[in-house]
């Protein structure tokens, strides 16, 4: 071998002995970091390239380098008065055993993990741990606290709707015998009657030849009044049965009394509106042939109005008959009307998802017209109820988590079941008490840190990170 060959083999040689002694010293001054003991006992000396080389005395390895010394590690520092979870390798955290005893990598001693000591304490909410956060690192990142309280939720839910007419205020206009319509008092849509004005007047041939019978009879009772008394109920019963006719064909007792005063057959009936209102639809004009069955008019009395809003089927359990409603229009900015819930429809819209919902409100100035447009609010006034501010609810989606602070920085995540929303408060039916405080502020930061420590702790517990059981087996790699 040349001179420069054995001057680089013996280069390389120094190296690998200064790396490995390097090692040796990591590692114990690891553990002398980990005893907190003073003096300690040499059991033996070792050579630092081949361990199995014992000496009971310092002194020189056969390669020429110096013996190390190993101390007694059997006396280890007081441990806390705590409950030992589990001992773990200091150079290898994800190294566990059940029982202590000596890491199999350097030999160090296992150091214990006490319960809430070495690792965040676990949680009931699965992906999530008890976290402590110093009060300084708290103000760093922004945590704020708020109580849950006891206090009344008010729910202001908004939808659209649409003016209608009151279906129980509509009047139908018809005759029930033929005629022609001689002459109209009222010619045009949308013109406002009062109950007792007349609206036309029809010729009828059949009417007049049932007056006329009428008048018949009613002479005939005269005169039969004064025979026998079997004759006169005969004749009685005559009159009656023509006079029942006209009553039947809507003519009022007051045209039947003096049609019997008069004595003369009038050729055409004057016909009167039933109640006050508008006139939604005419279709009656002079010489129009008429029959029984034959919408004439359309009345519709406007006083009172519907207004039929669309609720969402998410929404609807936050309406109820008798509930007090809000309606404006754009074409009143700043105007208002009140009225009650007085239906709400059995069924769902199948196209829309929305379920028609009737408010009843008074109209007596007429501003609000059949087929407008309407904004609706509905006022739901909740008992008094658990409540938190809404930024303190994490929604997950599957579930709703909020982060309760213990004291001393230690946050506890809880999942709780909430309610009714509104006023930026949740309703809390379980999981937090009141008087509880609650992180409002911050709390994404809150869960990230406590998601991140479970999953690390779950890391460390599993079964290929840990499957050691004993102070002397060593960990899967």
């Amino acid at each position: 071998m040349k001179a420069s060959q054995k001057v680089t083999a013996r280069i390389l040689l120094i190296i690998v002995l200064a790396l490995a002694l390097g090692s040796l010293a990591a590692c114990g001054g690891k553990k002398d970091e980990v005893q907190k003991s003073g003096e300690k006992k040499v059991l033996y000396w070792v050579d630092p390239m081949n361990p199995k080389n014992r000496s009971d005395k310092p002194g020189k390895a056969p390669d020429g380098m110096d013996l190390v010394p190993v101390y007694d590690e059997s006396k280890p520092a007081k441990a806390p008065d705590k409950k030992v979870l589990y001992w773990v390798d200091p150079m290898h955290p994800a190294y566990k055993s059940d029982k202590a005893g000596t890491a199999p990598d350097c030999g160090m001693d296992l150091v214990p993990v006490y319960e809430e000591s070495g690792a965040a304490s676990t949680s009931s909410v699965q992906g999530y741990t008890s976290i402590t956060i110093p009060t300084d690192r708290q103000q760093l990142i922004g945590v704020q606290l708020g109580k849950a309280e006891r206090r009344d939720l008010h729910t202001m839910l908004r939808t659209v709707g649409r003016v209608a007419a009151d279906e129980t205020r509509l009047a139908h206009i018809h005759t029930k015998f033929d005629g022609y319509v001689e002459r109209l008092f009222v010619d045009f849509t949308g013109k406002e009657i009062r109950k007792g004005q007349p609206l036309l007047s029809i010729y009828s041939p059949e009417l007049v030849a049932t007056q006329q019978e009428f008048l018949l009879a009613a002479r005939a009772r005269t005169k039969l009044s004064l025979e026998s008394e079997a004759i006169s109920r005969s004749g009685d019963a005559l009159y009656e049965s023509a006079r029942a006719r006209l009553l039947l064909w809507d003519i009022t007792p007051g045209e039947i009394t003096r049609l019997e005063t008069e004595g003369v057959v009038r050729k055409s009936l004057t016909i009167y509106s039933p109640a006050n209102g508008i006139v939604m639809t005419k279709n009656a004009v002079e010489g129009l042939r008429v029959a029984p069955g034959d919408s004439l008019f359309d009345i519709a009395d406007l006083s009172r109005i519907w207004v039929l809003a669309d609720v969402y089927e998410s929404e609807i359990a936050f309406v109820h008959l008798g509930q007090e409603a809000t309606v404006a229009l754009s074409y009143f900015p700043g105007r208002e009307w009140t009225g009650k819930v007085t239906f709400i429809a059995p069924t769902v819209d199948p196209m829309t998802r929305t379920v028609k919902v009737r408010v009843e409100l008074p109209n007596p100035t007429m501003d609000l017209k059949p087929e407008m447009f309407a904004n609706v609010s509905f006022h739901h006034m909740t008992r008094a109820v658990v409540a938190v501010p809404e930024s303190a609810v994490l929604q997950t989606g599957a579930r709703s988590i909020v982060f309760v602070a213990k004291g001393e920085g230690r946050f506890e995540p809880r999942e709780v079941m909430t309610g009714t929303k509104a006023d930026a408060w949740y309703e809390i039916k379980s999981g937090v008490t009141e008087g509880e405080e609650v992180v409002t502020q911050a709390n994404f930061l809150v869960d990230s840190e406590s998601r991140l420590k479970s999953a690390l702790a779950g890391m460390t517990s599993s079964p290929a990170a840990a499957p050691a059981t004993s102070g002397t087996e060593k960990p899967a790699q």
